[in-house]
């Protein structure tokens, strides 16, 4: 037996330094996040590497694993305290140094290593960090693996092993980038914006965009950590909107932003109209069924029913699986299913097949839109978007609920929702067609129209989503019947955006 961590701990005391610390909710459904130093110490995050190092040894993966970190400035000293854990645990540690989080997921493939670990809060504010972790990519924990590591490491269970190393890899970035592109040039002159908030893709999506043949509109494109203008997170409408100011100033062709580690891509059109990313998924699965026809499609259950319901989706024989929104929930459903692609209405994309590795990638993606704009030369993006069938959304909408009490919260909201229905009660005037509960509750109206609540997976919050293929005020009287249920809830705040 190891340590047990501790679960809270003082600052500026020698505990603090130097024993463990942990906030057990802090391992999430599919990776694992906590505001840092409140929630985790170092000592913590070495408890944490040689649980992950156990872990493969009682998997009986080989003890190789490859290490990446996102550009924060407190992500370097984070890694190093995970990597003396990995070692501690008798694992080789191949270092990629500071790289976007589907670098990472490449390097398994690179380097040939069962496993990765990246240092990364996503598109978290400042003052998160956290582990994005998988075993025989493409796929990343999920919950069981999560739980089983929760409980080793929790339970002080790590078993720290000889034959621990370390090297430091350099030239996976050119690796990665001849993977990405090839040779592949554009036939048709792109204007592009290219937004990162300055965070990591900061240092890799403008060259990606030059080697393509794109010219690029730069957009925050100065690696900075403290973020000066904002947040990187492109389901966020502050750097949509700052992507739509862009767009309009150039007189570029779309703007493609990507989120605080790169794993995911926004999107704003020519005209400066924010394209919500499941809509940009019916964009690209409109063009990819034509090349794959009958394939499968997988959708997250906050995007949008256009999968199931488009004319042209139906006409080139696709089907849709509505499946749980987390990464590692959608990478491993579409493995299963061996679906063409998944997309999430975060801006996580999944393209498998012939057109990807199966994981997340916003560096993919900005390459699948050049390549789709290029087989479409007299076609602009708001060409593409007026095309699909018109659906009213909000966006993603966040309001805040303690994570110690979310989803004994949320499973009381689905509870008063399915009693709702059940009792035949009408939602904005509408009849129920169905509820569907497999991540929290999608009610779904008979005209298809929809409304969901769930739990953030990364962050104290529930999350709503609504659609109408009516009008933009039976989507407001959608979102109006959820909150009210939502407001029955004391420990429910406010949200972080809203219509």
């Amino acid at each position: 037996m190891t340590r047990i961590p501790e679960t809270s701990s003082t600052p500026n005391t020698w505990e603090f330094l130097r024993d463990p610390m942990i906030t057990p909710t802090g391992f999430r459904e599919y990776d694992a996040r906590w505001k840092y130093p409140d929630e985790i110490n170092l000592p913590g995050m070495t408890a944490l590497g040689l649980g992950i190092g156990t872990q493969m040894k009682l998997r009986g993966l080989d003890p190789v694993i490859a290490v990446g970190n996102d550009y924060r400035d407190y992500s370097l000293t984070i890694k190093n305290a995970l990597i003396v854990g990995l070692m501690q645990a008798g694992i080789t540690v191949k270092d990629i140094g500071p790289c976007i989080t589907p670098m990472c997921y490449f390097s398994s493939f690179h380097l040939d290593t069962p496993a990765v670990a990246m240092v990364t809060a996503s598109h978290n504010p400042n003052g998160w960090t956290g582990v994005k972790m998988g075993f025989e990519m493409p796929l990343t924990h999920g919950p069981d693996e999560m739980a089983e590591l929760k409980d080793i490491v929790m339970n002080g269970k790590g078993q720290p092993a000889s034959g621990g190393s370390y090297e430091f890899i350099d030239g996976v970035w050119d690796a990665y980038m001849d993977d990405l592109v090839g040779d592949f040039k554009m036939t048709r002159k792109l204007k592009v914006v290219c937004a990162t908030g300055n965070g990591t893709a900061a240092a890799y999506a403008p060259m990606l965009f030059e080697r393509l043949g794109v010219e690029v509109v730069e957009s925050h494109n100065t690696l900075d950590y403290t973020f000066p203008h904002y947040n990187p997170n492109p389901e966020a409408m502050e750097m949509l909107h700052d992507m739509s100011d862009s767009v309009k100033a150039s007189g570029a062709d779309f703007a493609l932003g990507f989120d605080g580690d790169g794993d995911r891509c926004g999107v704003v059109d020519d005209e400066g109209e924010e394209i919500f990313a499941d809509k940009v998924g019916v964009i690209m699965a409109r063009d990819l069924s034509k090349i794959y026809p009958n394939s499968t499609f997988v959708a997250d259950v906050k995007s949008t029913g256009l999968f199931a319901s488009d004319p042209e989706l139906i006409a080139n024989g696709v089907k849709a699986d509505y499946w749980k929104t987390g990464h590692s929930h959608m990478k491993r459903r579409v493995h299963e299913l061996g679906a063409l692609a998944g997309f999430e209405k975060s801006g996580h994309y999944f393209l498998a097949g012939d057109i990807g590795r199966g994981y997340d990638d916003g560096m993919r993606v900005a390459v699948e839109i050049c390549k789709l704009m290029d087989r479409n030369p007299d076609m602009k993006m708001s060409d593409l978007r007026k095309a699909l069938p018109v659906t009213y959304s909000t966006p993603t909408m966040s309001p805040y609920c303690p994570d110690t009490e979310k989803y004994d919260v949320l499973d009381r909201i689905v509870a008063k929702l399915v009693a709702k229905v059940e009792a035949g009660d009408t939602f904005a005037g509408k009849a129920v067609k169905e509820i569907v509960t497999v991540n929290g509750a999608r009610v779904i109206l008979e005209n298809g129209s929809w409304g969901l609540v769930r739990a953030s997976s990364n962050t104290p919050n529930l999350v709503v989503v609504c659609e109408s293929s009516d009008s933009d005020a039976e989507m407001r009287a959608i979102f109006k019947e959820i909150d009210d249920v939502i407001r029955t809830e004391p420990s429910v705040g406010d949200y972080d955006q809203t219509i």
